[in-house]
Order: structure tokens, then sequence, then C-alpha cells
């Protein structure tokens, strides 16, 4: 990595603590040359980095305005900005990873339903093994790492190589997002049985019904994250009542 690569990266990185806020100006390059050691020259490329992902943008007589992230054009600054986000936005965040994962996935299992192997049902079996013995004996990561397995066997069993790449850069925020919910027993149960009926459909070779049980599996993920964890993050905060 050169050295205008790295303070991009450590620009980045103070853009998302909250040092540099969306709407504010970047110090100018004198500043942010003195603060990181480097030249006017490498400053000014490490700030060409930024404003080709549209992290920062330039105004005229201004100087380097910081853009809010839903403005920004490059996958790996967004996710890091959403891994990074707090709690009260947490929430938001999750929900449109779940949107993300309902376009993708629902698609995805369609395929799955006519091309799956016996192999790949064998192996969604093991995995929904795995996950009730994890459910019975509470171990979250276990549960976590057998439900996205599950799912990524889905997506391969699709056989369209280009599938699973498209959820390869999120894996830290499904990994992250699937500890949360996943912590909790009734959410638990919930994508067991949801699991259990997108095995069938997949058995079946039928791709409406599989289409439908992704569908609702997906729809269950989103009501029991308002339900169990959103809800419950307002009522410890002070601002709800939580989860009932």
């Amino acid at each position: 990595m050169s050295l205008s690569d790295e303070i991009a990266e450590r620009l980045l990185t103070a853009v998302i603590e909250g040092d540099h806020p969306p709407g504010s100006m970047l110090p100018p390059e004198g500043e942010l040359a003195v603060r990181y050691g480097a030249s006017r020259l490498t400053i000014r490329e490490a700030v060409k980095v930024l404003r080709s992902q549209n992290v920062v943008r330039v105004v005229r007589g201004r100087g380097t305005l910081v853009n809010p992230p839903d403005r920004w054009t490059a996958l790996e600054p967004m996710i890091r900005a959403a891994t990074a986000a707090p709690r009260a936005k947490g929430g938001v965040v999750s929900e449109r990873l779940i949107e993300a994962r309902r376009m993708i996935e629902i698609g995805a299992v369609e395929l799955a339903a006519r091309r799956r192997t016996d192999e790949d049902l064998d192996e969604l079996r093991r995995l929904l093994d795995e996950m009730r013995a994890a459910a019975a004996a509470r171990d979250t990561e276990m549960f976590v790492d057998a439900d996205i397995a599950f799912h990524d066997v889905v997506m391969r069993a699709a056989g369209n190589a280009f599938i699973p790449l498209l959820f390869e850069p999120f894996g830290r925020l499904l990994i992250e997002g699937r500890r949360e919910t996943s912590a909790i027993p009734e959410i638990r149960e919930h994508a067991i049985a949801h699991h259990v009926l997108i095995l069938q459909a997949l058995e079946t070779g039928d791709p409406d019904k599989a289409r439908r049980a992704m569908h609702a599996h997906m729809a269950q993920t989103a009501d029991d994250l308002r339900t169990y964890v959103i809800a419950g993050q307002s009522g410890s905060d002070g601002h709800g009542s939580g989860a009932g």
C-alpha cells in the first residue's frame, strides 16, 4: 500500500469515527500534511482517493466537503461506516441489509430449486442439524456459523458463480447482525422453522414453493429484528417500551 493510500485509509477512519462528520470541511492540505507527516502532494493524492469514492467532494471557494455515507459510491467504505454505526442507527442498517438479502436470496433459492444436487441437499440437512444442536446448547456462535453456511449452500446451489460473490463484501455485517439476533431464543426457533421449510421446498424442486419459503423467512427475519432487537434497544435507552 502506498503512503497516499495509507493516509486515505486513515482519513476515512477519521470520517467514520466522526472527526470529520458529514457536511464538515476537511482541514486544509497544509494542516493535514503536518498531521500525517507527509507532503502536500501525498495528501492531495490521498484526498483524490476519497473523492473517487465520493466520500468527499471539492466545493469551489470553500474546500473539501465530507459527503454523507448514502452518497458514497464504494462498497467497502460504506460497509465500514455501517459496521461502526452507533446502536441507535444499527437497526436501520440491519433492516437495509435484510432488504438487500431479500432481493438476492429469493431469486437465488428459485434457481437452486431447479439446479440443486443431492450433495447440496445433504449439506443443507447437516447444517440444519447443526443449527438445532446449537440452539439446544445455546451456542450462539455455532448457530450463526451454521445459519450463514446454510444460506451459502443455497446460493452456491443456484449454479451461478456471481451470486455468492454479491454477498462477499457484506461478510462482517452478516456475522454481526446474526450474532445480535441469534442470541435470542425465540429468533433461533423461528429461524430453524423457516430453514426447514426452505429445505423442504428445495427437496421438492419446486421454484415457486422455494421462492415463497425464502420470502416468508426474510419477512420473519425483518419482523423479529423489529420486535426483539430494535424495540428492545429503544426500551433500554428509555425511548420505548421494548418487546412484550
